[in-house]
């Protein structure tokens, strides 16, 4: 016989019958087994007990007044609470039809009177082994609807947060790149369908920000990111955009304003804030942003085309002394065309080997005797002719294209004062000066470079002079000591370029490895001129002197500059008095021949 598990509770059972002595019967049996027991004796009682108090299953007559067996199962079936009760019809109905129709009802079982106890028992034993089967599989299921909900809704926040990643920067919050030409996009589309709509875009750079990250760390200038980001947010209106667009850079949408001066004082209003130093944990920091300003217009097709002129204009800014904000014209476009195709041909004059040296002699003032010379880069474009060095070295610099172009002009003049020396006795002792761009101070392997130029070409150390300006020099003061004291182990000279211009400092000069110092041609011109510059050329003469330094003055044109530096003691010097930049043929035929 089947009697209920010790491990589990007693199960509920509720018997409906109509006859007092089958309750008792079916009770006492049931009871005796282990089971909680509650008889009713009307098919209304029976549904009112299961409602209040569902039982583990019923045990259900058929023949009963007002309700039947058949219409009770039906009535329990169509209630949520107690359509799952297992339903064991007991009858003295054996009829095929009769069992047909309970189990169309609804029961689960049929047992018929007279009935077996045992066999009571036992069916009542599977069916509330089953019945508790089905209880776990629907908690089960139960669990299961719930971890997939959970899943889902899981999945549903990490493909939200990797939709705001996309579009998002990560450090400040704010919409990056992407979003924010999908938003001036937007912005383009309105505008061409709604008249009375514009809007203007800037484009925000920090000035000097590198020196931040370089002097106090990334994680100062992160946190100044941080709270220009926050500052920008409260310039502008709820429907603008402020973005960041990767380091340094910020973008800002100006939705639906009224007109271009609207704009412009917003960006004046940006100019002013950042005025007041920003204050970080560490310290209060002092910045300032170029800013670039473009409107809407019917020519936009594309947002990536309105923000590239507002990056045009921010440029121009830079350009202008920083901390100021330029307004976009098809001028600067134009130019920004013309410094695109140069880089461009640029890189092509590096493959096709169009760049030339020239050599403008430098002289011994006192016995008008050649020394020397510096040599000069020149570039013959094969469509343009020639394009002077103040126009594409400062792209050459800005695209560090200035490092092979300097490489080229490094080993070909070595080589040039190496062959004059080999062929012509009046090479022999003579130097040649090359300039040393910034981007080439900062290239780790100059030395190498260097290094290699003197051994390819043979030339000795003793006869190259390395030429940098005053300006470089304080810039990356503990860099280029460094390197010049290298360059000086070599034997190579070393010539401070345009004294004078720059830092003018004087009082630190002492501290440099220098062998020349090269004055300034503005200061050359102001010799014959009611000029208080005179003073400054007499001052930086005493100055080298005293430091057991030469000097050459560069810009010479007439014989009068030429008397009054003589008189100076200046020892070297060069211009147009003494010669123009030649081609190396021409510089034999006229100074070593």
């Amino acid at each position: 016989m089947t009697t209920p598990s010790a491990s589990l509770p007693p199960a509920n059972i509720l018997i409906v019958d109509d006859k007092p002595t089958n309750l008792r019967i079916l009770s006492t049996m049931l009871t005796k087994q282990g089971y909680k027991v509650r008889a009713v004796v009307s098919g209304k009682m029976a549904i009112t007990a299961a409602q209040n108090q569902p039982p583990d299953l019923i045990l259900l007559d058929i023949k009963m007044p007002e309700l039947d067996g058949y219409r009770v199962c039906e009535l329990l079936q169509a209630e949520e609470k107690t359509r799952h009760i297992p339903v064991i019809f007991l009858s003295a109905l054996q009829d095929g039809g009769d069992k047909m129709k309970a189990f169309q009802a609804g029961g689960v079982d049929y047992i018929t009177k007279p009935f077996q106890f045992e066999e009571v028992l036992a069916r009542v034993s599977t069916h509330l082994a089953l019945q508790a089967t089905r209880r776990e599989l629907r908690q089960l299921n139960a669990q299961l609807e719930q971890q997939v909900k959970e899943r889902t809704a899981a999945l549903e926040k990490a493909q939200q947060k990797l939709s705001y990643d996309a579009l998002h920067d990560p450090l400040t919050g704010l919409p990056n790149r992407s979003l924010f030409l999908e938003r001036v996009g937007r912005s383009l589309q309105r505008a061409q369908e709604e008249k009375d709509y514009s809007f203007a875009v800037l484009s925000l750079d920090l000035d000097r920000f590198k020196v931040v990250n370089e002097s106090d760390g990334h994680r100062v200038g992160d946190r100044l990111l941080v709270a220009i980001s926050r500052t920008l947010e409260t310039l502008v209106g709820s429907t603008d955009t402020v973005a960041r667009l990767g380091g340094d850079e910020f973008a800002i949408l100006l939705e639906k304003i009224a007109d271009v001066n609207e704009a412009i004082r917003t960006t004046q209003t940006i100019k002013k804030q950042f005025v007041s130093p920003f204050q970080l944990t560490e310290r209060e920091i002092f910045t300032s942003p170029s800013i670039g300003l473009t409107f809407s217009s019917p020519k936009y097709k594309h947002p990536e085309e309105i923000l590239r002129d507002a990056d045009i204009a921010m440029a121009r800014a830079k350009q202008k002394g920083r901390g100021r904000y330029e307004v976009f014209d098809e001028e600067m476009h134009t130019q920004a065309l013309k410094l695109l195709n140069l880089e461009t041909d640029l890189r092509r004059a590096i493959e096709n080997q169009e760049f030339l040296v020239y050599y403008q002699p430098i002289m011994a003032l006192e016995k008008t005797k050649i020394v020397g010379f510096e040599a000069l880069i020149r570039w013959q474009h094969p469509k343009k002719g020639f394009i002077s060095p103040g126009e594409f070295i400062p792209i050459a610099e800005e695209t560090g294209l200035i490092i092979p172009i300097g490489q080229i002009v490094l080993k070909e003049a070595c080589q040039q004062l190496k062959t004059w020396q080999e062929k012509l006795p009046k090479a022999k002792n003579l130097t040649i000066s090359v300039n040393l761009s910034s981007q080439q101070l900062k290239e780790p392997e100059i030395l190498q470079h260097i290094d290699h130029s003197l051994n390819v070409t043979g030339l000795q150390p003793e006869s190259l002079k390395l030429e940098i300006t005053e300006s470089l020099l304080m810039e990356n003061a503990d860099v280029a000591t460094t390197l010049l004291r290298q360059l000086k182990e070599r034997k190579i000279q070393i010539s401070l370029d345009d004294f004078g211009t720059g830092y003018s400092s004087l009082s630190y000069l002492h501290r440099f490895p220098v062998d020349t110092l090269k004055i300034d041609r503005s200061f050359v011109n102001c010799i014959g001129k009611p000029e208080e510059n005179l003073t400054i050329i007499q001052s930086i003469m005493a100055l080298a002197h005293n430091l057991d330094m030469d000097v050459v003055a560069e810009g010479i044109e007439t014989e009068k500059q030429l008397t009054f530096l003589k008189f100076l003691e200046c020892e070297f010097g060069q211009g147009y008095f003494f010669s123009k930049p030649l081609p190396s043929h021409e510089v034999e035929n006229q100074f070593l021949l």
